[in-house]
């Protein structure tokens, strides 16, 4: 299917590895200029600068923490300059912890805020007077921000928080033909399931009707599509990307 992406210039952060690196590729496999945002080098940035260079991509990978609206104002203007109007920003940077209330500590709770939450608020702010006037925002959420999660509080607040944001910029960025949408991705094998044991991927696997992991290309798909002319009358939704929670 043509999603009538070639030619886009789409902000990708966290873009290196796991959903973001999938995101990434796939806009460029569609012909899309993409701009994907890191914040710490790494054999995963390396090896996606290969893989963007042997497709022919136009593509650049930028070292930039979204947690700094400085970083994000620069960026933004950056992309603007080197190619023209923004027609997509993807806000999918994101980092979690696991620790109970009791042991979740005020700069704990903050350092998942800044990035999750706080994140998407700098750049897509810092985007605002660089976006063409069909633009969309992609921002990715959890499905935890539906369902709750013990020992995460921080980082289910932060998720649904994002739901909340995507609602409100919707509207406001409307008038401007600007579309903003979420979605809320299941468990999906990244390096964070890594660190999961296979028992505790078999309890994963139980809670969902697909009866599988989901992979980091399936989020991909849904990103193009809401990113996509086929998604023009959508705005303010959340979209489930979770095989069935």
């Amino acid at each position: 299917m043509d999603l009538d992406l070639k030619g886009g210039n789409v902000i990708v952060t966290g873009g290196s590895r796991g959903i973001g690196r999938a995101i990434v590729l796939a806009l460029a496999a569609q012909g899309a200029t993409v701009t994907a945002a890191y914040v710490h080098e790494s054999d995963a940035v390396t090896s996606l600068r290969g893989e963007l260079a042997a497709l022919g991509a136009r593509a650049e990978l930028v070292r930039v923490d979204v947690t700094d609206a400085a970083q994000t104002t620069v960026l933004a203007a950056r992309v603007a300059e080197a190619h023209g109007p923004v027609t997509g920003l993807v806000n999918n940077a994101g980092v979690i912890s696991h620790l109970p209330l009791a042991a979740l500590t005020p700069d704990e709770w903050q350092r998942i805020l800044d990035t999750n939450l706080t994140g998407v608020y700098h750049l897509s702010r810092a985007t605002l007077p660089h976006f063409a006037d069909t633009a969309a925002i992609v921002n990715i959420s959890s499905a935890v921000a539906h369902h709750g999660m013990p020992g995460a509080a921080h980082y289910v607040a932060s998720k649904a928080g994002v739901m909340g944001l995507t609602r409100a910029l919707a509207k406001e960025l409307g008038p401007r033909g600007i579309r903003v949408n979420c979605i809320a991705s299941g468990l999906v094998e990244t390096d964070q399931m890594q660190a999961v044991s296979e028992e505790g991927k078999a309890r994963y696997r139980q809670m969902i009707a697909l009866g599988r992991l989901g992979q980091p290309d399936e989020i991909a798909d849904a990103v193009l599509f809401l990113l996509s002319r086929a998604a023009r009358y959508i705005t303010g939704a959340t979209l489930d990307a979770d095989g069935g929670i």
